[in-house]
């Protein structure tokens, strides 16, 4: 017989409180972890795709292991000093794009050229609060990852983590449902399902559309001769999981450096604009229908007030454990008002005294 809701509720609120303190007190400590998870569940399915053909579970974990590896450390030579080297160059210029900008305006708008007006004076602090606070911004954001992930746990625990959680991921799922409480299995198992569903689509799928859409905004722009092409691309192709937002600001930045740096030659304009509506083309077409599908469940105004909070809360920790938070509170709700809608609450008594009843 199960236990009174009352008590049932009691027991998930203790467990719930329980990981919201390890999260508020060892956010730091269980960050490798949480990672290290998050890498697994994300490889666990090219895994199996390994098992099926014919290698063993270490087998196929070895091999992942070794490509995510190489894969890693040819990024950290080649892309990432780029990458950083670009985005605090973009910040330094910053104050003479907006000095040419503002030569562009004064041709045709003589007005803004007095230095009293409040345009004139608004886009030369604009200048100077980039070029200050963009690299101080950005030196700060450098020094507080390398203090959270410094170099043995980036280079040695996370692939750690991962290597055994991905060897051990069926036997974990099949440890924790044994645990299952056995009145609730089918329900819990069912809701499990769908969050995994979800995440999948969302994580698996999104994360992929990311990652081409940032490698072909970067590569087309830098083909096309773009200057700091490799930041905006990264850019464009990190906050892709929101619908159409990445490809408008990609595209209003490179269009915008664009302008400065081709002016005139419209064809180099043109093709950079023509790079990000190809880029939405195949997005909208090709890439989310494939990779992600119609129906993920996660709004994106829900995923960024569960990233705003989890950041704000628990820190970069947080922000890594908001999506599948998110996730799992939106199936939970669709659950709960599918109850509530099949309950006397919402139909009410007058359903039962009717004929068909």
């Amino acid at each position: 017989m199960a236990h009174p809701i009352n008590t049932q509720i009691k027991y998930w609120g203790i467990v719930a409180l329980a990981l919201f303190l390890a999260l508020w007190f060892l956010g730091d400590v269980i960050l490798p972890f949480v990672v290290g998870g998050a890498v697994a569940y994300f490889l666990d399915p090219v895994a199996d795709r390994l098992e099926k053909m014919g290698c063993s579970r270490v087998v196929s974990v070895t091999i992942i292991t070794l490509v995510a590896l190489l894969i890693f450390v040819v990024m950290a030579l080649l892309v990432i000093p780029t990458l950083v080297e670009q985005a605090i160059a973009l910040f330094k210029v910053a104050p003479q794009l907006l000095q040419d900008l503002r030569g562009f305006l004064t041709e045709r708008f003589p007005q803004i050229g007095d230095e009293s007006s409040t345009l004139h004076q608004s886009l030369v602090g604009l200048g100077d609060t980039i070029s200050k606070r963009g690299v101080e911004v950005l030196n700060s954001v450098l020094t507080s990852a390398a203090s959270l992930i410094n170099v043995a746990v980036l280079l040695v625990l996370v692939p750690v983590v991962a290597f055994y959680l991905l060897y051990d991921w069926d036997r974990m799922i099949a440890a924790i449902d044994d645990l299952l409480p056995r009145d609730h299995a089918p329900v819990i198992r069912d809701l499990a399902g769908q969050i995994d569903k979800t995440l999948a689509a969302f994580i698996r799928g999104m994360g992929t559309v990311c990652l081409v859409l940032g490698t072909y905004y970067a590569v087309a722009l830098m083909l096309v001769g773009l200057q700091f092409g490799l930041v905006v691309g990264a850019i464009a192709g990190l906050i892709t999981f929101i619908p159409y937002v990445g490809a408008l600001v990609g595209g209003t930045l490179a269009i915008g450096l664009a302008l400065f740096q081709f002016w005139g030659d419209w064809l180099s304009i043109g093709l950079v604009a023509g790079i990000f509506v190809l880029g939405q083309v195949i997005e909208g077409n090709v890439l989310t229908p494939k990779l992600v599908g119609s129906s993920v469940g996660l709004h994106p105004v829900w995923l960024i007030f569960a990233l705003s909070v989890f950041g704000m809360l628990f820190g970069f920790v947080g922000m890594l454990v908001a999506v599948p938070v998110a996730a799992s509170m939106g199936v939970l709700a669709r659950f709960l008002i599918d109850r509530y809608k099949s309950s006397r609450l919402y139909q009410g008594f007058e359903r039962d005294n009717r004929p068909d009843a």
